[in-house]
């Protein structure tokens, strides 16, 4: 049995993963989960107290600041959370021998190439939560167990998020504007849990140098857009209303900078793991069904 210290509970990728431990075999995995009210992010202490307290082989952060426009109000919270946690989360684990798997992002990067980027593309943050998180990962990272998969537009049934705004919009607007210049390659919560349930042997299995410890991007394979993904959504619901419409990135300002083009190679992770998504189209359909059964919030 694979036992999990689990850092959050509410965020899309936490919840999919008590949901896939919670449905797992029995005796394969057991996951705790720590909500900010049983750890505040902002007290190190007691992060560190937590990891050196519990009865885990694995460490998981699904935690952090993840409120990309807030964090240019509020940069202090966000390095607490994104930065800081991490650090101490790293010196605990360390300080055990446990693997630490971390969650980062594709706002690492300004989106200037062209292509998807690699792992070993110099990241250029355009944010303060970007920032933040490629902090984070450094921090991360100088513990030779740990691991840090870099994630984008996460969806999933689970939650407030893109395809559930889309999907209520949809229905309670005539017109529905949404960005078709700026590209990231989507992410399923469920199945970045599957994998992490997958790789959890391995990791506490690993010894320095393995290289399943680093840095990894995760995703489900070809990049779009806004556009195109909600448009995927609402293909799914008979009742909506709206009709969607391409805007420019341009013409949707925001405080925070994102990188136009957040596409991220996930070669490296098949590489060393023989993981593949699925495609996100179907990913998609699969999470809209989930969200219109479970009934929209209008």
């Amino acid at each position: 049995m694979t036992r999990i210290l689990q850092f959050g509970v509410t965020g899309q990728v936490a919840q999919a993963m008590v949901a896939a431990a919670a449905s797992s075999a029995p005796g394969r995995v057991a996951l705790t989960a720590l909500s900010r009210q049983d750890v505040d992010l902002q007290d190190l202490a007691a992060v560190e107290a937590a990891i050196a307290a519990a009865d885990c082989d694995l460490v998981l952060n699904c935690a952090g600041f993840t409120l990309v426009d807030k964090a240019e109000a509020e940069p202090e919270a966000a390095r607490a959370a994104n930065a800081l946690a991490p650090a101490a989360m790293a010196r605990a684990c360390a300080a055990r021998g446990l693997p630490l798997v971390h969650l980062s992002t594709d706002c690492v990067f300004d989106g200037a190439l062209d292509r998807p980027y690699r792992e070993d593309d110099a990241p250029h943050p355009l944010s303060v939560y970007g920032a933040t998180k490629l902090d984070g990962e450094t921090a991360v990272l100088a513990w030779e167990m740990g691991v840090v998969l870099r994630i984008s537009w996460v969806f999933s049934p689970y939650g407030r998020n893109f395809l559930r705004a889309m999907l209520n919009l949809g229905r309670t607007r005539e017109t529905l504007h949404v960005v078709a210049d700026q590209y990231g390659c989507p992410t399923d919560a469920e199945a970045l849990a599957a994998f992490v349930l997958a790789a959890a042997p391995r990791w506490t299995a690993a010894e320095a140098g393995d290289p399943a410890c680093g840095l990894f991007h995760f995703n489900n394979g070809a990049a779009t857009s806004r556009h195109d993904m909600a448009a995927a959504a609402l293909a799914r619901d008979p009742q909506t209303r709206a009709r969607l419409l391409p805007i420019a990135k341009k013409d949707f300002p925001e405080p925070a900078g994102r990188p136009l083009n957040g596409a991220l190679d996930n070669g490296k992770l098949a590489a060393v793991f023989g993981w593949r998504s699925e495609p996100w189209a179907p990913a998609v359909a699969r999470a809209t069904d989930a969200i219109l059964a479970q009934g929209l919030d209008l």
